[in-house]
């Protein structure tokens, strides 16, 4: 196939086959689609959309452009959190969902944008192997029933090299290709039924419902069409779903979590919840209340807390991270306090820009290429609806040196807004099956 009329032929707004799109798709692997044909033709997708037809296709042929996992035992269930500052979920719903009787084999990213990663998060565990081989992420998974990892060179390079020229083409955006990328990956590890946490508020990629909606529903078509059963909660990012913004910090939210130290409330049940609908679709419990029932006891029994204990020593981690993590996190050397300046109560926060200052302070990236400083954040940050009076601790920030630490506390003074009242926005917005 001439993959030039390939390419005209969507940029004309003409429907490709799937034979077509898997031409297309080898060529981005063995390298003969070239990188200006690659761009263009995933402007004319930006420009013209793609059926459901087609965005399935796109998705089994970027899944199948490398190895996909097939397991002995199932089901095999994941969760997918489009991204958000406070984030720790995919932590603690994995070896949750393992000890439920779910196989998972969890491919996670890291920080995009203004949002934390999970792989970010857990290369701050010393020795951690984000980026096991194959036979040892087979073997984790056995022993443990989960592995948290990154994707690796062999699962869905189509993706890598496609998402790399979308990244100088100006043609992230687009739900088609967010949707081929995001899924090609989850399927590759070979799932059963996935779990889909869309976020949306001023925190999130998108900050509209009917956007989140739209992505959402694409993102359950889509992974349906591609044999996987799927649903997705829409959650609110108007806040920070934890009370940590950083690397480090945000993990040590996690281990108390799992160890029953600290549970905040708006964690533990987005957690609760995104996980009672995966055990659903699984076919591990018959209904939601159910399975949050068995979601909760596989925290409150600490059934949880040890499988994410043995899934950390199996990948190269501390064995006694659970019981000894100041031991082994990494702590900034300066701490500072973001005071209230006048009484009132937390009515809101910019979500994004709490974000944007975690970059600031080095705890994520402005170049693919930068290396991330794991210590600092925010920790302690008040839940909307506080109550505060002037020189209250609203935060507190976590860094490298003093003149970061000011501008960290400017920046969080400037996202907290104060007020007389708080808007009360419900914490799971819709649900898309």
């Amino acid at each position: 196939m001439l993959y030039q009329e390939l390419i005209r032929r969507k940029r004309d707004g003409q429907s490709l086959t799937p034979a077509e799109i898997g031409a297309l798709v080898l060529g981005m692997t063995d390298g003969t689609l070239g990188d200006a044909q690659l761009g263009a033709f995933a402007m004319a997708v930006v420009l013209n959309g793609m059926d459901l037809t087609e965005r399935v296709a796109l998705t089994e042929a970027m899944r199948d452009s490398g190895e996909v996992l097939h397991w002995d035992s199932g089901p095999v269930l994941d969760k997918h959190s489009t991204g958000g500052i406070g984030d720790t979920v995919s932590l603690m719903l994995a070896p949750a969902l393992a000890v439920c009787g779910a196989v998972v084999p969890m491919i996670s990213g890291r920080g995009l944008g203004h949002t934390g990663g999970t792989l970010d998060k857990l290369e701050a565990i010393p020795g951690y192997n984000t980026a096991p081989d194959l036979p040892l992420l087979r073997r984790v998974v056995g022993k443990t029933g989960c592995a948290i990892i990154g994707q690796t060179g062999q699962l869905a390079p189509a993706d890598k090299r496609f998402y790399a020229v979308r990244d100088i083409t100006a043609t992230v955006e687009s739900l088609d290709l967010i949707t081929a990328s995001i899924l090609s990956k989850k399927l590759a590890a070979g799932l059963d039924a996935l779990v889909l946490d869309v976020k949306c508020g001023n925190g999130a990629f998108m900050a509209d419902l009917e956007q989140a909606r739209a992505l959402a529903q694409t993102l359950v078509d889509v992974a349906n069409g591609a044999g996987c059963r799927a649903s997705a909660l829409i959650t609110d990012m108007n806040a920070p779903l934890a009370p940590a913004a950083g690397n480090a910090l945000e993990l040590s939210v996690a281990l108390d979590f799992l160890t029953g130290r600290a549970i905040p409330p708006r964690l533990w049940n987005v957690t609760c919840a995104l996980g009672a609908e995966g055990l659903v679709l699984a076919g591990l419990a018959p209904d939601t209340a159910r399975a949050r029932r068995m979601i909760e006891d596989a925290f409150q029994s600490g059934r949880a807390a040890e499988c994410f204990g043995q899934m950390v020593a199996a990948l190269d981690g501390p064995r006694n991270l659970l019981e000894r993590p100041t031991a082994y996190l990494p702590r900034a050397p300066v701490t500072l306090q973001v005071a209230a300046l006048h009484d009132g109560i937390i009515a809101g926060y910019d979500t994004r820009a709490i974000g944007l200052a975690v970059i600031e302070l080095g705890g994520g990236r402005r170049q693919p290429t930068d290396r991330i400083d794991p210590r600092v954040g925010f920790s302690d940050i008040l839940t909307v609806g506080a109550p505060v009076t002037r020189g209250d601790t609203l935060a507190r920030v976590h860094a490298a040196d003093d003149a970061t630490a000011q501008r960290a506390a400017h920046a969080f003074l400037a996202a907290c807004r104060i007020g007389g009242s708080a808007t009360d926005r419900p914490l799971i917005l819709d649900h898309i099956a």
